[in-house]
């Protein structure tokens, strides 16, 4: 009896059933169809109604206040906004794949709300071709439209993600289309959107590049209404003599044709799967049409709108929702009467169990062989139900023959069971996503979280997250931002709690991100609260420095090591706090006064002697004058005679001061001041002998090389300035004779004295000897 029962309620095209379940009774009120624009997001989505200005309505009455609503599929209210966008008259209206509304009107403006009816800023035009030519058709697929003005032309925007519009080549007809259809660009050859436009009495393919007329047996005469498959492999055309046509995207052939009683286009045109079409006019049954045998007709006493799905269609009324899809030939094996199938026997082995009938044993013996199949077809049929009475008893036959049954995987009911609980929660009227097992599939279910909380389900959408093993976090944190953005009216350390609370229940959770929005949305004190708990330090800093609280994440920095992290709040501080404040903070900080005095040594000379002088290390400023005199050593007008010496002395000049104002650099200071008295000599001596040998010389050096230039008196004046030893005086002076071959000044210079560095006359008479 329950086959019969359930088989009852199918309709046979050709040789496929199909079934058409109530999803729904709709609770809004007053809704109707037909005097109003309908937007139906795809996988169970929202319900998007505005009232058609392009109908009458009274004036006063509620309904001439013109508001967007929005309806989950249960016709349970969202959101709802006053329309108030200017730019003429609304053309078309589409979710996108992320439940963006999408909304164009007459100028080419478009317009963009989220789920809570929030306008998303900022607006996008279709350019100024779409403002004085007006648009008169959008057609929309799952992430772009193309748009059709009053001049023939036609503008795409490929991806809403980027909104970016283009013009497609123009028809080149006189006339409007008739009709259009789009190619969606995953489905096309070149990787472009492509319309196929119905002109005159053929078909075009136009895209960015060109315009291919259409030829083939489907194209003969004028062309009313076309529609794409779901999967861009087919094409549905009603044509100018009421036939329904179905060829291959290429139009190689016809494999469908039917004569329908009306010639006049319908008003709508929709893909039951990939097994039929349907088409529905006002005032008459909706028409499902297949490859063969008689179609079926389907009556109605209320305007319909008609929503494709991957695996059906969804039929939306004043009243009801209904979901038309083929029957699951699982379901069909179990429920067709007559049927004798492995899959109807266990099915009915469950009943007699149940009676306590001994016949439960003999169909499972006539099924022993094919048991697994059977199993298999109860589980399958129990996901592809709405039921939620029929999806218990069909998994209860398949466990039932899984006992029997050796070979079958044990966690396959496990997994069904699962899925269906999922399927149940989001189908739940409140929630109102009538998803089926395939689109749920399809749609995947990190998505399904994803649009769960987007309509701020935070719980279901935790707990499914929780039951199929996904990662909690994201939930968790739009539950946070959320409840900060609503809760304005909480003090900051009640919300903190509020917020601790939930987000300790995910480890590793981002608590600088939460911190983040706090700040958006003007709560510093709440976000400072917050970021506290940040565990990580490259998350934590960067916010502290955002929301102004320099010196704890000057510390958290230098806590954590990081020298990354610790020059960034540097910096950061540097530009945002005057000079004496920023040294005052790194003073007391060992790691960033080293990290900061290694990059100013490098880069910022001035800044870092200011730091020094602030703090009292006159000796490092010292070196710094020292090290900037060197450096300007090195520069190449330094050696042509140039006024650079003078501040290189002067340099060095005041770097002997300061070290002459610490006890403990004396050394330093004498060394300065040696170091400037001789490049004053060596500049003396460049200008009297007009060559730049002398500078950044030795002391000996230079000695030796007055010597060679036979100036004796200014070497001897460079022993008397910095006392060089007898000795010394001696060696320098006998390699530099030596080194000119001066052999009888050296031989003079030998005679003078005794000399002190020893047996001078060996020295000689080797040289000589190398010499000749």
């Amino acid at each position: 009896m329950a086959n019969v029962s359930v088989a009852a309620e199918w309709q046979l095209l050709y040789n496929r059933y199909y079934r058409k379940p109530e999803l729904y009774p709709l609770r809004w009120k007053n809704i109707d169809l037909s005097r109003n624009k309908v937007a139906c997001a795809p996988f169970g989505g929202p319900i998007a109604v505005i009232r058609d200005d392009s109908k009458i309505v009274q004036l006063y009455s509620e309904s001439a206040l013109r508001k967007l609503r929005i309806f989950t599929s249960s016709g349970v209210l969202i959101s709802d906004t006053v329309w108030k966008n200017p730019g003429g008259r609304l053309i078309g209206m589409s979710w996108t794949e992320d439940q963006t509304l999408i909304c164009i009107v007459q100028d080419g403006t478009v317009y963009r709300y989220n789920i809570h009816a929030e306008l998303i800023e900022p607006n996008v035009t279709l350019g100024k071709e779409c403002f004085e030519q007006n648009v008169v058709e959008c057609i929309f697929w799952g992430n772009g439209v193309v748009c059709l003005t009053e001049g023939g032309l036609l503008f795409c925007i490929p991806d809403f993600k980027v909104m970016r519009p283009c013009q497609l080549a123009e028809t080149g007809a006189e006339d409007l289309p008739n009709c259009m259809a789009v190619i969606e660009p995953k489905y096309t050859v070149s990787g472009n959107v492509e319309v196929l436009v119905g002109v005159g009495d053929g078909i075009l393919i136009v895209d960015e590049d060109g315009v291919q007329r259409v030829d083939g047996e489907a194209v003969q005469g004028p062309v009313q209404k076309m529609v794409v498959s779901w999967d861009g492999k087919y094409l549905a055309i009603f044509t100018h003599d009421g036939r329904i046509l179905v060829t291959d995207i290429n139009f190689k052939g016809v494999l469908l044709e039917y004569n329908c009683e009306s010639a006049l286009p319908p008003e709508q045109l929709a893909w039951c799967g990939l097994d039929s079409v349907l088409l529905y006019w006002d005032d008459t049954p909706l028409l499902m049409v297949g490859p063969r045998g008689d179609p079926v007709h389907y009556f109605y006493d209320e305007p319909l709108l008609l929503i494709p799905e991957c695996d059906g269609v969804r039929i939306l009324s004043n009243t009801s929702l209904e979901f038309l899809q083929r029957v699951p030939d699982s379901t069909v094996s179990i429920f067709k009467i007559g049927s004798t199938s492995p899959a109807a026997l266990l099915y009915d082995a469950l009943d007699h169990f149940d009676r306590r009938s001994a016949k439960a044993d003999e169909n499972l013996r006539l099924i022993q062989s094919s048991l697994p199949e059977a199993v298999e077809a109860c589980i399958d049929a129990a996901g592809h139900e709405f039921d939620v009475s029929r999806q218990r008893t069909l998994l209860r036959a398949a466990s039932y023959g899984q006992a029997f049954c050796s070979t079958f995987q044990r966690d396959r009911i496990q997994e069904m069971c699962k899925t269906l609980r999922v399927l149940n929660a989001v189908r739940d009227p409140e929630i109102g996503i009538p998803l089926s097992i395939n689109q749920y599939k399809l749609l995947t279910p990190s998505v399904l979280i994803a649009r769960l909380i987007n309509a701020h389900r935070h719980l279901l959408a935790l707990r499914i997250s929780e039951y199929v093993g996904m990662n909690q976090e994201v939930v968790i944190m739009h539950w946070a931002c959320s409840k900060i953005t609503a809760s304005l009216a909480i003090p900051d350390a009640t919300l903190l709690e509020i917020l601790l609370d939930k987000l300790k229940l995910c480890r590793g959770i981002s608590y600088a991100a939460v911190a983040a929005h706090a700040d958006k949305n003007g709560r510093r004190k709440l976000a400072a609260m917050l970021v506290e708990h940040e565990p990580r330090s490259s998350k934590q800093v960067p916010l502290l420095l955002s929301i102004g609280e320099e010196d704890t994440a000057l510390m958290k920095a230098t806590e954590s090591g990081d020298s990354d992290l610790v020059y960034l709040v540097l910096f950061h501080i540097w530009q945002k706090r005057p000079p004496l404040e920023f040294f005052g903070m790194i003073q007391a900080r060992p790691l960033p006064r080293d990290l900061f005095i290694s990059y100013a040594r490098c880069y910022k000379h001035e800044f870092l002697k200011d730091f020094f002088l602030s703090t009292g290390q006159l000796q490092e400023v010292a070196f710094l004058l020292w090290k900037e005199s060197w450096e300007l050593g090195k520069n190449p007008m330094a050696s042509k005679g140039s006024p650079l010496h003078g501040p290189r002395i002067k340099l060095i000049d005041k770097a002997q001061h300061l070290f002459a104002e610490t006890k403990e650099h004396t050394f330093e200071s004498k060394a300065a001041e040696e170091h400037a008295k001789l490049l004053r000599i060596q500049h003396e001596l460049e200008v009297s002998t007009k060559q730049a040998i002398f500078v950044d010389s030795s002391i000996s050096d230079t000695i030796r090389t007055c010597i060679v230039l036979g100036n004796h008196r200014a070497a001897m004046k460079v022993k008397t300035e910095f006392k060089v030893s007898e000795k010394r005086w001696y060696w320098l002076k006998v390699f530099a004779l030596a080194t000119i071959r001066d052999w009888e000044a050296l031989e003079k210079f030998s005679k003078e004295k005794r000399p002190p560095i020893g047996k001078l006359s060996t020295f000689l008479f080797n040289y000589r000897v190398q010499d000749r």
